[in-house]
């Protein structure tokens, strides 16, 4: 004769299931929000990023006073490294 699970345990694991969080999750949104922003020029990007962006660690090559204001993120440089003409690893640096 088979046996079948008791009332209690059947009302604990519905209750466990109930109490359970459900986390919906949208790939294609979040995949979005990954992306790093890319400028079409040095003057879109100045809207946003008045000193420009550089990966971190990097160095202002100037003769004069260095530029040490920018944003670091690495990849946002590496999704506008066109826009870094002197290949300092700072893309439309400005003081």
């Amino acid at each position: 004769m088979a046996t079948r699970p008791s009332r209690t345990l059947t009302t604990v694991l519905g209750l466990a299931l109930a109490a359970t969080p459900v986390v919906l999750v949208s790939t294609s949104a979040s995949a979005e929000a990954a992306k790093p922003r890319v400028f079409a020029n040095c003057d879109a990007m100045h809207r946003v990023y008045p000193h420009g962006v550089g990966k971190p660690g990097a160095r202002d090559k100037t003769s004069g006073k260095p530029v040490t204001s920018f944003k670091r993120s690495k990849a946002l440089y590496q999704a506008n490294a066109k826009s870094d003409r002197d290949k300092d690893g700072i893309a439309c640096e400005k003081a």
